[in-house]
């Protein structure tokens, strides 16, 4: 399957600072950076091509400016909006130039998020805006006739409804054609170059950290109480992970980990929950708790800019165990890099003891880049619409739960409870453990409904969760995988270590037991 690169993450604009890049194209490309800000920085050279590029526009047609501001929080909920002349104020104006008119298109980022334009047709990209007010023009000669699409290229951007049309109309001049035709072989050599730098890893993240959530971070349990006001406060952190061993990946999280807190209350208790945009992020975040009664889990009240705080109130009407996860356009996107996690609602009077209490998170990642690939991975789209995903995790890497400081630990003769959940976006999980059987499952999260027993497999889908328990009877090493078993090739594994003396009137046998598949 063909997979293209999302574009990676770039420096900001230098303050100040115009860069004139003239490229040889099918039709002449003039891609003009201007800042907002002009400060007494020295201009780059102009490339000697200039000259050709405003005698074309001269000869072959008129110069035509449009100037487009991007906006989040209308209808759609993304957009460009046009400024000035008859497109002012017009959403996702469609744009009218002759053949042979040399286009210029001048862009503002009119919030502090990740934004750019891109033409495809004629190799235009403002390249990406994340400053507010940043401005950026690029300029281009419309060499064809038809209609074309621009659009923003950030994941999920184009979808949620940044787009609109350029419409080319006429023939093109004999002049242009003869100048696109000269630059031809230039052009096709410099696109070849750049497909193949664009195909290649960057190299790992130096800042990554580890963004595993330890599946032993439980919350203590409510206990037999009345209903309360509970505040939970979350941060919404974008931050560079370590997926595998040598691979770095873009995450976005809660509280910087993956899972998110899980967050743990009683049936009738009032949440006032705070939700936080870190101000280095470089995209609106939300969440969606399963558990709330009302529109978008609170996601409608939720959606929030970097740097920004929004907050809600619910009341948990029905107890079990809920995901919750953010809730922006592109929402998958936003899931697939780890913005998932759990809320438990103890049922009146609490749950029954156990000794030990795990969370484990399922999710996918879609990686341009194959599976195993050194180095800092770029999402794909493309793969997350394909439901082909790359790795599959528990909380948030690949093999994390099979790492020492994040494997399972408990004891012979003690009773486990999971609190298992799969964030998504899009894979059903068959949730097992080799070598154990659960005692308990609580099917589909219902904590009011009389739990099955005796369970192999149970199976988890995409935004929802189940509670098992089972008590160790055997010492050993016993591996969580999702049954689906080739996902074990993907990273999807996790460790319980049980300790204690052995028992052989359960289990025994002779040789060499290490060489057994697992």
């Amino acid at each position: 399957m063909n997979k293209q690169l999302s574009p990676n993450l770039v420096a900001l604009i230098l303050v100040g600072f115009t860069v004139v890049i003239v490229a040889l194209l099918p039709v002449q490309i003039q891609f003009v950076r201007e800042e907002a800000r002009a400060q007494e920085t020295p201009q780059a050279e102009e490339p000697q091509n200039v000259a050709d590029t405003i005698t074309l526009a001269q000869d072959g047609g008129d110069v035509v400016e449009f100037t487009l501001r991007t906006v989040i929080g209308g209808s759609p909920a993304m957009a460009f909006v046009g400024v000035g002349g008859e497109i002012d104020g017009v959403v996702n104006p469609e744009l009218t130039v002759d053949v042979g008119d040399t286009v210029r298109i001048t862009v503002i980022n009119g919030d502090p998020l990740l934004h750019d334009l891109t033409i495809d047709e004629f190799g235009v990209t403002t390249g990406q805006l994340v400053e507010d007010e940043q401005t950026v023009t690029v300029e281009f000669v419309a060499g064809q006739a038809g209609t074309f699409e621009y659009y923003c290229s950030v994941p999920g951007h184009r979808e949620t409804g940044m787009k609109g049309l350029l419409n080319v109309v006429g023939a093109p001049a004999e002049e242009a054609v003869q100048v696109a035709d000269a630059a031809g072989a230039e052009y096709v050599a410099d696109s070849a170059a750049s497909v193949d730098e664009t195909a290649s890893v960057a190299p790992a993240a130096e800042d990554a950290v580890s963004i595993i959530r330890n599946p032993a971070d439980v919350p203590p349990p409510v206990g037999d109480r009345g209903p309360e006001t509970i505040q939970v406060d979350l941060n919404t952190v974008e931050v560079n992970g370590v997926l595998a061993d040598g691979t770095t990946y873009r995450y976005m999280t809660f509280d910087g980990q993956v899972p998110g807190p899980m967050i743990r209350v009683r049936v009738g208790d009032t949440v006032e929950l705070n939700l936080h945009n870190d101000e280095g992020s470089q995209l609106p975040h939300s969440i969606d708790l399963h558990a709330a009664t009302g529109p978008g889990g609170g996601a409608v009240y939720t959606q929030t800019l970097p740097g920004d705080t929004t907050s809600f109130t619910f009341q948990a009407l029905n107890p079990g165990l809920y995901v919750y996860h953010c809730a922006t356009s592109s929402v998958a996107h936003h899931i697939a890099s780890g913005m998932y996690g759990l809320i438990l609602v103890e049922p009146q009077g609490g749950l029954p003891e156990v000794d030990r209490e795990f969370y484990v998170m399922q999710g996918e990642i879609y990686t341009a880049q194959p599976f195993g690939t050194a180095g800092h991975l770029d999402f794909s789209y493309e793969a997350m619409l394909d439901e082909d995903a790359e790795y599959f995790v528990f909380n948030g890497a690949a093999g994390a739960l099979t790492q020492d400081a994040y494997a399972l630990h408990a004891d012979v003769g003690e009773t486990v409870r999971i609190y298992f959940g799969v964030g998504g976006p899009n894979a059903i999980s068959s949730f097992h453990v080799i070598g154990e059987i659960f005692d308990h499952v609580y099917d589909q999260a219902s904590l009011t409904s009389a739990p099955l027993t005796d369970v192999q497999t149970t199976v988890v889908p995409s935004g929802g969760a189940a509670m098992v328990e089972f008590m160790l009877d055997v010492p050993g090493r016993y591996i969580l995988v999702d049954h689906s078993l080739s996902r074990l090739e993907r990273g999807l594994a996790g460790y319980l270590y049980a300790d204690g003396e052995e028992n052989p009137e359960i289990f025994h046998g002779e040789g060499a037991a290490d060489m057994a598949g697992h």
